[in-house]
């Protein structure tokens, strides 16, 4: 027969697993139905440099849903560490919520400021992003990323300064591009799970300068950069 101080531990083990598992699963739920939000929307608007916004509305609609999609896989650790330290799962929803809000003022921003431009303009965009990934600023926001925080809007400013470059290479080649969106989508969720390696992280600052080069000398080389003729 299984002591009575076990089953309480084990009964309280259960107790705390459960709500965390349900958070998990709806936080990770609402990423996956962004994804598909997102892709609904996008399809068809996808005109490389020359991609236009639409209307504020719009916008703002494919703005949430993506970033949504984008970001909330990598937020997801911050948020339960934010929970187990602060009351509960119950926290959750209030943390996502400001999180997201950080990054749906970027979106009003990039309306407010995007025009369609040039090749040459996505190629110093790109470079710039890539020799952002250098800069000490860029690694201390990134490992603010991988801490404890006090809610979800502080988290949101560091991991905003953490993917800034990144997300300024997808407005500057395709704010639109579900391609494009995957990819950045992909490196920022590494770059928050996963620690941070020299060999790695320069490898993939060098390839993002490479790629701003390959855009200001052969913007045809690169698919779906440029409008079709």
């Amino acid at each position: 027969m299984q002591p009575r101080h076990e089953h309480d531990s084990v009964a309280s083990t259960n107790a705390g697993t459960a709500p965390t598992a349900a958070a998990l699963t709806a936080t990770l739920g609402l990423a996956a139905a962004s994804w598909v939000v997102a892709v609904q929307q996008m399809n068809g608007m996808d005109a490389g440099v020359a991609t236009q916004l639409g209307s504020f509305a719009f916008f703002v609609v494919v703005w949430i849903s993506m970033t949504t999609a984008m970001m909330l896989p990598g937020a997801t650790p911050a948020a339960l560490r934010h929970a187990h330290t602060s009351g509960g799962v119950r926290t959750v929803p209030l943390f996502v919520g400001s999180y997201l809000a950080v990054w749906t003022l970027v979106g009003v921003a990039v309306y407010v400021l995007y025009r369609p431009h040039e090749s040459f303009a996505a190629g110093a965009v790109a470079i710039a992003a890539g020799v952002y990934e250098f800069t000490p600023l860029k690694q201390h926001f990134r490992g603010r990323c991988r801490e404890s925080v006090r809610s979800g809007f502080e988290f949101g400013l560091y991991c905003l300064g953490s993917s800034l470059g990144l997300m300024l290479i997808l407005v500057a080649l395709s704010v639109m591009s579900v391609t494009w969106m995957t990819v950045i989508a992909i490196v920022v969720l590494a770059q928050k799970l996963l620690p941070s390696k020299a060999a790695i992280d320069v490898s993939l600052a060098l390839a993002i300068v490479g790629f701003g080069v390959l855009i200001l000398i052969a913007p045809s080389a690169v698919p779906g950069l440029t409008p079709p003729m």
